[in-house]
């Protein structure tokens, strides 16, 4: 079955249910969430009640909850320990927001790897694992580092970095991968070979740890390194090119989940997507229609 979703919200006044909600109003039967602000430390107790009722709703709906994704903030950095308080900030917060999926009931969690700041890309392997050996294996949540398009001094945007990553954590089996079309795009992978690319990711890291799949456009050629998502069809990736990626036959049972703009900064652009990507058929007007429909 097709795993197909995108980013919700999470707010204080219905928490995991309202993101369900949210979900299945865009027609999605997944979802990727963050459990506060991904900018600050601000959190705010999770309810169990919020929780129950979601599930409930998930089991009404065949929605497979163990496919739903968290995301961490990106204030967490666990690539720079220049400052030694910094660092273990860093780590206090995403042990925190692992034990915020664990009452969630969530299985993974998506993780930027970090920036190096200076520092190197030798150092900043060593520092991640560091602090991921500090925190894995005392949750049953996964951590999937996030493959990056390599912006400024961003480590992870070549396979063979996470790879290291992942060679010095101890706790292999909750450690894996999470893909990103824009940031592979950006990174300099050609996503129009995407099988040619899963049999070079089988070589170096084994295709068995992909978590999760970010489907998203890119506003920048092959091998910018800037990191700008685009609607589903209107950017450099190409509408064709990433529906060859959400059906892909290796990563059928892997959620794939939309982090596409929203059009003029306001409106969310996933129903309408969503329907796109189903019905297998790009819409050229499908930016012009949106405003239409919301005006």
């Amino acid at each position: 079955m097709l795993l197909l979703g995108c980013h919700v919200g999470f707010k204080k006044d219905s928490q995991l249910l309202g993101s369900l909600e949210e979900a299945l109003s865009y027609g999605a039967n997944t979802f990727m969430f963050y459990t506060g602000a991904p900018q600050n430390t601000n959190r705010y107790p999770i309810l169990d009640g919020f929780t129950i009722e979601a599930m409930s709703l998930m089991k009404e709906k065949n929605f497979d909850y163990s496919k739903v994704v968290v995301h961490a903030p990106y204030i967490i950095n666990l690539a720079n320990d220049k400052d030694p308080d910094k660092f273990m900030f860093s780590v206090r917060f995403l042990q925190e927001e692992l034990e915020r999926c664990e009452l969630l009931g969530i299985q993974s969690m998506v993780l930027h790897p970090g920036s190096h700041v200076g520092l190197g890309v030798d150092t900043a392997i060593s520092n991640i694992a560091k602090g991921l050996n500090m925190i894995l294996g005392s949750h049953p949540v996964t951590i999937l580092l996030e493959v990056m398009a390599g912006k400024g001094t961003e480590i992870g945007s070549s396979l063979e970095e996470i790879k290291r990553i992942i060679d010095l954590v101890d706790d292999k089996e909750h450690i894996g991968v999470c893909l990103d079309t824009c940031h592979l795009n950006d990174a300099g992978y050609d996503m129009s070979r995407f099988d040619q690319f899963l049999d070079l990711f089988d070589d170096v890291i084994g295709i068995d740890k992909i978590g999760c799949v970010h489907i998203n456009d890119s506003k920048n050629v092959l091998g910018s390194h800037k990191d700008r998502h685009e609607n589903i069809g209107f950017g450099t990736i190409g509408f064709d090119t990433l529906l060859s990626v959400v059906y892909n036959k290796r990563l059928e049972d892997i959620p794939k989940i939309l982090e596409t703009p929203y059009v003029d900064r306001k409106i969310a652009p996933y129903k309408y997507e969503i329907e796109m990507i189903r019905n297998k058929k790009f819409d050229e007007h499908l930016i012009d229609e949106i405003r239409e429909k919301k005006n």
